[in-house]
């Protein structure tokens, strides 16, 4: 009986003990407790202890021509973390869409961002668009318009403010380019946002 309960507790230590992930071509800095490590095309996230906590996938968004001078999704040279929320990309037409995964890798704000920055102190500012059926022409053909939104979101994934009507995006994939984000969160308070040429403020009320 003493031999059957060193056994058990034998096994039990052994599944506990997961194998570090092998064969990396990149391992990225730890944030919030977790790391992204890469195999070709696909990320996952591994624990402190090396754990993979996110099995390897294919939508974790990362830019590998990422540049320091970029802002929004071209900025974002490899997946991390920021207040629970990570990128995550799908393609809708051949355009590039956005949501976030949770850390336990669930999806958890929907893919409807065009351009978007991770989120910090909780918010986030990107440019959103949704899809209104207009009708169907003499071919059957449904016929649909575009809106495209500037807006301040939180975790949660709700709308907090929308701060710019956003027109001019070409949703074709030959005339598609990601949109500029043209609004900032300054801090708690204050939001800034262009308006033609020029920025102007905006106070908060969270």
């Amino acid at each position: 009986m003493k031999k059957l309960l060193t056994l058990v507790i034998l096994i039990v230590s052994t599944n506990i003990v997961a194998q570090l992930p092998k064969e990396l071509d990149e391992v990225a800095p730890f944030s919030e407790g977790l790391a992204a490590v890469r195999q070709g095309d696909q990320w996952a996230f591994m624990d402190e202890s090396g754990t993979v906590v996110i099995d390897f996938r294919s939508d974790i968004y990362w830019n590998k021509a990422a540049k320091g001078n970029e802002e929004g999704v071209s900025a974002i040279a490899y997946p991390k973390f920021s207040n629970g929320r990570c990128l995550v990309v799908k393609l809708v037409d051949e355009i590039p869409v956005y949501g976030f995964i949770d850390t336990m890798g669930d999806l958890v704000i929907e893919h409807q961002f065009l351009n978007v920055r991770p989120f910090e102190d909780g918010f986030t500012t990107g440019i959103v668009y949704e899809t209104v059926l207009r009708g169907q022409n003499e071919f059957k053909l449904n016929i649909y318009e575009y809106k495209f939104h500037e807006v301040l979101m939180n975790v949660d994934g709700k709308v907090v403010d929308f701060m710019n009507r956003r027109y001019n995006i070409q949703m074709k994939k030959p005339r598609y380019k990601v949109p500029k984000i043209e609004s900032r969160m300054l801090n708690s308070q204050l939001v800034a946002f262009k308006k033609g040429e020029n920025w102007q403020l905006k106070r908060l009320n969270l």
